[in-house]
């Protein structure tokens, strides 16, 4: 038998191939899990490539690590934080969106106070949130908690701050359960800029209080398919069960986002209306529709049916109803 030994991974490869100008994907793997000894090759080299290639690069390896879970390009991207292009710094901030090391904490909430770019602070405003949603959980000490919760109700009450990043900071503010928080998405749902009005939608949704129950079943009738969006992903995350019924028709909305979100708010409230209906979209001839059902009922007898039921073929379900309803959705 013969032993073939695997490729050694050479970083001053990579490099190399980046400051030509091109590189595969493939080879940028060679970037995941760097010891300390392969980050500081990268930091050394990193600043000399030209921003194109920065960009093109750090760009990659989010979209990869969005994909593929095993893939750890956390030592590129706290280089890339350092970067002097606003684009790789963004982008930089969403790549360590999984990352729950607090040390981010300070340096994101100085971002969130220092950066000038307003693309980069609005990115450290909805990492924060990853933070103040695990302080609230008390997974992460008191400090960087505090320290995350704090710069986000600077940035969120700053009237010298862009509409944007006031509007990242409330949603990530919205996992917070103080009473402060509370007022400012109240000031934010009454905001001239219908912008705003949609984050104060979402931040209701995410708060999990349903103090907000009458106005985001008020709004799954807006004229703004954005605005019904969210509304719909906040009446599922709140579980009401007044909103089926709108919901339902919303299956129908002419927007295709609507159209999901309203079938993932049904598998999250339950009851056998909305699992009627999610049966009957899986005839849908939009495919997408039919995944998002399949998606929602999965969800929906993992949190309030037979657990057993999982494990059936959805096509099952196809059959057991034809005699209840012949016509599906869309």
């Amino acid at each position: 038998m013969v032993f073939v030994e695997p490729m050694k991974r050479s970083i001053r490869d990579v490099l190399d191939q980046l400051r030509s100008g091109f590189v595969s994907r493939a080879r940028l793997y060679d970037l995941s899990g760097l010891d300390r000894a392969e980050a500081m090759e990268v930091e050394a080299a990193w600043r000399d490539l030209p921003v194109r290639t920065r960009r093109e690069v750090i760009l990659t390896l989010v979209e990869v690590a969005e994909n593929d879970f095993e893939a750890d390009f956390g030592a590129v991207f706290r280089i890339a934080l350092d970067d002097p292009d606003a684009t790789v710094r963004e982008a930089a901030v969403e790549g360590l969106w999984e990352d729950e090391d607090v040390r981010l904490v300070p340096r994101f909430a100085a971002f969130l106070r220092e950066d000038p770019a307003p693309n980069v602070r609005a990115a450290a405003a909805a990492s924060l949130g990853r933070f103040l949603l695990l302080g609230e959980l008390g997974k992460i000490r008191p400090l960087p908690h505090q320290q995350a919760y704090e710069a986000l109700l600077a940035a969120c009450r700053s009237l010298q701050e862009t509409l944007e990043v006031r509007r990242r900071a409330l949603e990530a503010l919205a996992y917070s359960g103080e009473e402060e928080v509370a007022a400012l998405i109240s000031e934010a749902y009454r905001h001239p800029e219908e912008k705003m009005r949609v984050s104060a939608v979402f931040a209701m949704g995410r708060s999990a209080d349903e103090r907000w129950a009458e106005y985001v079943l008020r709004e799954l009738l807006s004229p703004n398919p954005e605005m019904r969006f969210e509304a719909a992903r906040a009446c599922g995350e709140l579980g009401l069960e007044e909103a089926v019924a709108t919901l339902i028709e919303l299956v129908e909305d002419v927007d295709p986002e609507v159209r999901e979100a309203a079938i993932w708010a049904l598998g999250q409230i339950g009851g056998d209306e909305a699992r009627s209906t999610l049966k009957r979209c899986l005839r849908s001839d939009n495919e997408a529709l039919r995944e998002a059902a399949r998606d929602a009922l999965r969800e929906l007898e993992f949190l309030h049916g037979d657990l057993g039921t999982l494990l059936i073929p959805f096509d099952f379900f196809d059959e057991d109803d034809e005699e209840e309803e012949e016509e599906g959705f869309l």
